[in-house]
């Protein structure tokens, strides 16, 4: 007979249309209702994940968590999937998805006693192909999802083998019927299933009261009773999804190979609440780059790993990465709790940053008289090529007129140096901004020492338009701006042009009310462009009162870049763009601060390259995408590229907290923000939202951006892109410090022999005083590099395959290297 697998399971989103304090009262509400089931239905089985209810429950009805232990271990309520929480599933990075089933597994191991088999995310919005060798490399064999659905997302069967980026393989099940149902509807969605897949050996239904609460229900409990009763063509069980997929493999069924990533639903939460995003990314980069900090300076006896300091940022950031709070699909005051839970592990982190630092700043020198010592620690196991920015005060405050200007010594030999702007606003000579150009030696702080010129008064840029363009022109790069534009109609590297004129414009593009965007794929109606303003209008947006001044204008310019800022205006919102061009290289820094105050619109900056037929590829967890160039919105983390593979051609772009874009017809497209409405989605012909009244929108005000632009041979930017978005994401750490001349220099943490391999973790084991260093191989090319410890004065050479995650346990009492899994076992 076949058998249907009844998945009886209640999806809280506990932070989406409520609060933290009120996702608590509907966990606890619906777990004791839940219970309550268990224990009066013969056979009944109640199905849930996520650590961050059981955590509630535990703290705040102890007596009911024991309850669910006892369910647990009478195999009345099963734990299923084990994660942290159902992340979105598209933009945190590899290692943070690690981190919410390791967390997750250790929480119900601990609690529960149990490590499920099937890894579930129902809610997310999509799925990216990393997700597999992860989640293989975690202990699971099989997948359990909803979305996205099949005009969305075509599958061949909704059973399939899922194929990572290393071949790793899973299992995975798409459930086309979704997650839940009306209040008494379960049997009606049953007895549908069974007519639509009638005679299919082993089926699976999920089935739940309510969307985002409730789970079973006595009435559709007592109709379920009776369709098993009647039901003569299956054998119909209240079950869970490890027992599907044992049943599934069971049969001997020859699967279709899935060979890329489940995408896209809901693409406009690539953009939505675009701070949300970007304070992840921040959360991300700080804790990633701590933990390596601190665990060299553990390593070597400095300080104590402060375990439960990092373990809550971690939780901080794994709760922020909910897949309504990081798509930006929820009610205004989540986002503000957002904000805060994120706020609250960047403070962590800032404080045991800095105790790692001065830490690892021991046995520096003293400054020689006149010096102003500048301390810059690379958490990174290979050198940096980076622009170093680093504010100072001199001894005292100048009065007078004059101009301080610093010039940046490494080991007695002078650096590219120049003084910007600072942060503050005192007319004064005192504070200081440099800049500079260095290498950044591998795993260690690098020191460098500013000498002190005074000049008569600040230089002024000298470059000035020729024909109607700002020309900047090095032994590397050719970049014009043009003045009655303020965009780029030259950016050419090596004497080839990678993009056609009038490039980096801010399009306004026709959008909707809806955050998620459940209606289409794309967003390619343009209604317009931001334009050049007036030198009056400028001016006066500008806030200078001093004299009329031009909406293009150079405002640095020195031995490291030049800073070309333009001033633009559409309907009611402005923009400054800042292009930095390089006096060495070919990476174009470019800023922007956006003034938002649209309705229902979003904005992309666009770069059109000279290739019609570009390819387009980015940076996904633990791996690279190629996307299709259709003008698909899509879905990225660090970076992307467009590329020629005739003319042997790519421009990286790389980003520090921005995830959408499209491509077509070799125009990128990067995504910025939409002004939708918080959490309006579509009910039918109803309108989005309320038509008497003002309703709050997504990104009104400020918004920042940063990215940078590097043109080159296509197989040396795709080899080199993912090493330069990790340094330009998790930032070496620069500080001028006045050392004590006290202690022992510390030696390296961890270093790679090769041009290319990762490392994208260094930190304490979850359960032991064991080192974990997580490599990742990122181009799709098998290779090998010597890991070397010199703290330990250990190395040995590491093998890593196509995409391959590969995690080393470092025991330092025994000076030992082995591998283990992503458990760290």
């Amino acid at each position: 007979m076949n058998r249907l697998h009844m998945i009886c399971n209640a999806h809280l989103d506990p932070v989406w249309q409520w609060e933290w304090e009120e996702g608590a009262a509907e966990a606890i509400s619906t777990f004791r209702h839940a219970a309550d089931f268990c224990e009066t239905f013969d056979g009944f089985v109640f199905n849930h994940n996520e650590v961050t209810l059981y955590r509630w429950v535990e703290e705040y009805e102890p007596e009911l968590f024991t309850r669910i232990q006892r369910l647990v271990a009478a195999g009345k309520w099963h734990i299923m999937g084990g994660w942290y929480l159902q992340p979105d599933c598209n933009m945190p990075s590899g290692e943070s998805f690690v981190r919410q089933i390791l967390i997750g597994r250790r929480y119900f191991l601990d609690k529960f006693g149990v490590q499920p088999s099937t890894a579930i995310n129902f809610d997310p919005f999509g799925h990216n192909r990393g997700l597999v060798q992860i989640v293989a490399k975690s202990g699971y064999d099989s997948y359990l999802f909803c979305r996205p659905n099949q005009n969305d997302c075509v599958l061949e069967t909704d059973d399939f083998t899922w194929v990572g980026f290393d071949g790793s393989e899973i299992t995975g099940h798409r459930a086309s019927t979704f997650y839940n149902n009306s209040l008494g509807k379960a049997r009606e969605k049953i007895e549908n299933w069974m007519n639509t897949y009638a005679g299919k050996q082993v089926g699976i239904v999920l089935w739940g009261i309510g969307n985002h609460g409730g789970g079973p229900s006595r009435i559709d409990l007592e109709r379920l009773a009776e369709l098993q009763a009647e039901c003569a063509e299956y054998q119909i069980l209240h079950s869970t999804p490890e027992n599907y997929f044992r049943e599934l493999r069971a049969s001997g069924a020859t699967l279709p190979r899935h060979e890329t990533d489940i995408n896209p639903w809901g693409p406009g939460c690539y953009t939505s609440q675009v701070r949300i995003k970007q304070k992840h990314r921040l959360l991300e980069n700080m804790l990633y780059q701590t933990e390596k900090m601190l665990a060299n300076a553990a390593l070597q006896g400095l300080v104590e790993y402060p375990r439960e300091d990092l373990a809550e940022a971690l939780r901080d950031l794994l709760v922020a990465e909910f897949h309504d709070i990081l798509p930006g699909s929820s009610i205004q005051p989540v986002e503000e709790m957002g904000f805060r839970l994120m706020d609250h592990g960047l403070e962590i982190l800032s404080r045991i940053r800095a105790r790692a630092f001065f830490a690892l700043a021991s046995g520096q020198p003293k400054a020689n008289e006149g010096e102003i010592p500048i301390l810059v620690y690379s958490p990174h196991p290979f050198p940096v090529r980076a622009v170093v920015e680093c504010e100072f005060q001199l001894q005292d405050a100048i009065w007078e007129e004059q101009f301080t200007v610093a010039t940046v010594h490494q080991d007695g030999v002078a650096l590219p140096t120049q003084i910007e702007k600072e942060f503050g606003n005192l007319a004064l000579d005192w504070r200081k901004r440099t800049v500079f150009t260095a290498e950044l030696a591998p795993s260690q702080m690098n020191r460098f020492d500013c000498t002190l010129t005074v000049l008569p008064k600040r230089p002024l840029p000298a470059l000035v338009p020729e024909a109607g363009a700002y020309r900047i022109k090095t032994d590397d790069l050719e970049f014009h701006i043009k003045t009655a534009t303020g965009r780029v109609d030259k950016f050419a590297a090596n004497g080839y042009d990678y993009c056609h004129p009038d490039a980096f414009k801010l399009l306004v593009i026709r959008d909707n009310d809806d955050p998620w965007e459940t209606q289409k794929q794309s967003f390619r109606e343009v209604m317009g462009a931001f334009e050049l303003m007036t030198a009056e209008d400028g001016t006066r947006f500008s806030g200078v009162t001093g004299g009329t001044i031009q909406s293009v204008r150079a405002i640095e310019d020195g031995g490291v870049r030049t800073v070309i800022e333009a001033i633009f205006r559409y309907g009611d919102s402005f923009a400054i763009i800042q292009y930095k061009i390089p006096k060495h290289g070919c990476a174009v820094e470019v800023t922007l601060r956006v003034h938002w105050n649209e309705k229902s619109k979003m904005l992309k900056l666009a770069v059109p390259t000279v290739w019609a037929d570009a390819g387009y590829c980015g940076q996904v967890a633990y791996g690279v995408q190629e996307f299709p160039t259709t003008g698909r919105e899509l879905v990225a983390q660090k970076w992307v590229a467009a590329y020629s593979m005739k003319d042997d051609k790519a421009l990286t772009v790389i980003n520090d907290g921005s995830y959408g874009s499209d491509c077509a017809e070799g125009e990128i497209r990067l995504s910025l923000l939409r002004s939708a409405a918080y959490a309006a989605h579509p009910i039918g012909e109803r309108p989005l939202v309320l038509q008497d009244r003002y309703t709050e929108r997504i990104d009104q005000g400020e918004r920042l951006y940063r990215f940078w632009f590097t043109p080159g041979a296509r197989a040396d930017r795709l080899q080199r892109v993912d090493r330069e978005a990790l340094a330009r994401n998790e930032v070496p750490f620069a500080i001028s410090f006045n050392p004590s001349g006290h202690g022992v220099k510390p030696l390296p943490g961890v270093t790679l022999s090769d041009d290319v391999v990762q490392m994208t973790a260094l930190k304490l084991a979850e359960a032991s005083d064991h080192y974990v260093i997580r490599l990742f191989e990122p181009t799709g090319t098998p290779r090998s590099t010597t890991l070397r410890i010199p703290a330990a004065n250990v190395e040995k050479k590491i093998q890593l395959g196509t995409f391959e995650i590969k995690t080393i346990l470092f025991d330092s009492h025994t000076k030992t290297l082995r591998e283990t899994d992503l458990l760290e076992k």
